[in-house]
């Protein structure tokens, strides 16, 4: 059975700063989440978001493209996929003519807004390889990136290398009549799904059992910030959490102290 997972609710500590390369580009970031030890534990203990699904993880819903050129960009990654990388292979390529493109998405509602998604096959992304396969359970994208030497995040939609990191942008006009973008990273909880976030039967980022990383976050999801926020601020960015955690952070999450007891 999973570990209870904490509260939704806790103190946290936030930062902000100018993006070093840009001043009107603003960064407020939760020092709380990126200096947690939150990891991926797919495959080692992940019980994934729906029960006796633990194969698919997070996996199970599919995946919305951010935009045209995430979904181009995906399509090309799996034109180069093959049966030994992808279980569904089959369904993927079934009655699609050459030349044609693969039957790999459908249209759906996202916050009342037809957007084009990866279809879902028997309660999981098309892309999941479950139990069973070959070349074992997985994102097949992720695997593809993983054989040519690249980065998951080149190779996979957007939503998917940014989970469960959360990027807000807005413009914000200050009393000076001056104008910043504001970035916020923050940690995307059960909340970040919507409604249907309370009805996961489990979810990582507050579980302790996923706070076991050997560094933090903010390294750890080194390239995955790097591309949220530009490399400059990233590079503040850990400048400024490395400095947090040697001062002593204040507000430590709570999922992370329970497996890192605070002295």
């Amino acid at each position: 059975m999973p570990v209870p997972e904490v509260s939704l609710d806790f103190a946290r500590e936030w930062i902000e700063f100018a993006d070093p390369a840009d001043s009107t580009h603003w960064i407020r970031a939760d020092l709380t989440w990126l200096c947690s030890r939150w990891t991926c534990i797919f495959g080692r203990g992940c019980h994934g978001t729906v029960a006796g699904q633990s194969s698919t993880g997070c996996c199970n819903h599919g995946a919305f493209f951010s935009d045209k050129d995430d979904e181009r960009r995906v399509r090309r990654f799996a034109d180069e996929l093959t049966r030994e990388d992808w279980q569904l292979y089959e369904l993927g390529h079934e009655d699609v003519a050459p030349g044609r493109k693969l039957k790999i998405t459908v249209k759906d509602s996202l916050e009342d807004e037809k957007r084009h998604k990866t279809r879902v096959i028997d309660g999981a992304c098309i892309f999941a390889n479950r139990e069973g396969h070959p070349g074992g359970i997985g994102c097949a994208l992720h695997g593809l990136a993983l054989r040519k030497g690249l980065n998951p995040l080149e190779t996979k939609p957007e939503v998917c290398w940014q989970l469960p990191v959360r990027r807000e942008q807005e413009w914000v006009d200050r009393p000076d009549s001056t104008r910043i973008l504001r970035s916020t990273i923050s940690e995307f909880d059960r909340r970040g799904w919507g409604e249907g976030g309370h009805d996961l039967d489990w979810y990582c980022t507050s579980s302790p059992e996923a706070h076991v990383g050997m560094e933090p976050m903010f390294e750890s999801y080194g390239p995955e910030l790097t591309a949220l926020i530009g490399e400059p601020a990233y590079v503040e960015l850990a400048r400024l959490c490395d400095e947090r955690l040697k001062r002593g952070l204040v507000a430590v999450h709570p999922a992370t102290a329970a497996n890192h007891p605070v002295e």
